[in-house]
């Protein structure tokens, strides 16, 4: 059997639409959706409760880490998928997760596939820097980073590994953390880009980079457990130090002046700089000539992080 798991926090806006497209799939053996109201506020629970066939338990907020392992305590299957209330899967996106699992090959954990249905030059940047990191994956044959928006696993694996660390608060890094301590201990996982879900992306700047901002802020906790990851993963090459360049170039180019460094030490800093941020926009631009615009976000983008993950070492414990 199958349990499809969705923590939900104040989700009254987005939780039905999510329910209805789990209920409607082309999956036709058990399956069974359990949504974890996290201490909403709203009327999460009552939407949820209104559809059959749905469990809905309820907890004091504690945040989605603790709201997964809730329902995956819950849970009848022998399958734990995971997506969140925000969400919207497409019909085959239950039979789709499940194909890839094999314990005999050792592959007990699967990540699916983000798309969206907006419109709009954030909504398109953010699916595009999405769709970057998953050609990466695409070519590997076995992953190290599995999102919980679409996510697949063995209950077993996942709760003899203690599921989601709770210690994350909020959406911070609990899913790549586990599937980073999956893949130390010799666990397969893959990426099937044929399972779907839609979700809404920030639809402005400013609430784009707000999201840039708390992923470096939280980074503090992952990459403090696993440092390794700073350097690479199957998700993302290189980004943390990608980042540091970005920020320490940016105060520096004002220093070398103040100092009075050589020009040409100045300038080359700068050529340097842009050159990073416009081979890393080439993706964009090369597959919509319109994505230009991904140039100053991406550099916006990388001092946000930067900022995030100064603050997060500064006010997060770990």
């Amino acid at each position: 059997m199958i349990s499809v798991i969705i923590p939900a926090y104040n989700s009254e806006p987005t939780i039905a639409e999510c329910i209805k497209s789990l209920l409607d799939q082309s999956y036709h053996k058990p399956y069974e959706i359990i949504v974890v109201d996290d201490g909403s506020s709203d009327g999460t629970a009552k939407i949820a409760r209104k559809f059959r066939n749905v469990k809905v338990v309820r907890q004091k907020n504690g945040g989605p880490a603790k709201a997964r392992n809730t329902g995956a305590k819950k849970a009848n299957g022998n399958i734990l998928l995971f997506t969140d209330a925000d969400c919207v899967a497409e019909k085959n996106w239950i039979e789709e997760m499940v194909s890839p699992l094999d314990r005999k090959k050792g592959i007990i954990g699967v990540q699916g596939r983000y798309k969206t249905r907006q419109r709009g030059m954030v909504p398109r940047f953010v699916q595009m820097e999405i769709e970057q990191r998953y050609d990466r994956m695409e070519k590997a044959k076995y992953i190290d980073f599995v999102g919980s928006y679409s996510a697949a696993y063995y209950a077993k694996e996942f709760l003899d590994f203690g599921g989601f660390d709770e210690s994350f608060p909020a959406a911070s890094g609990e899913d790549p953390d586990l599937s980073f301590r999956l893949a130390k201990k010799g666990y397969k996982m893959v990426y099937n880009p044929n399972a779907v879900i839609y979700h809404k992306h920030p639809d402005s700047l400013g609430k784009y980079l707000k999201t840039r901002y708390y992923r470096g802020y939280w980074g503090r906790l992952l990459y403090k457990k696993h440092p390794d990851k700073r350097k690479e993963s199957s998700y993302k090459p290189g980004f943390f130090y990608y980042v540091f360049f970005t920020c320490i170039s940016t105060l520096f180019i004002p220093l070398f002046y103040l100092i009075s460094i050589t020009e040409i030490a100045t300038y080359v800093l700068i050529l340097f700089l842009v050159f990073l941020i416009v081979y890393d926009s080439l993706y964009y631009i090369t597959k919509d000539p319109r994505m230009i615009v991904s140039i100053p976000i991406i550099y916006l983008r990388n001092i946000v992080i930067g900022i995030g993950i100064v603050s997060g070492f500064i006010k997060v414990k770990a």
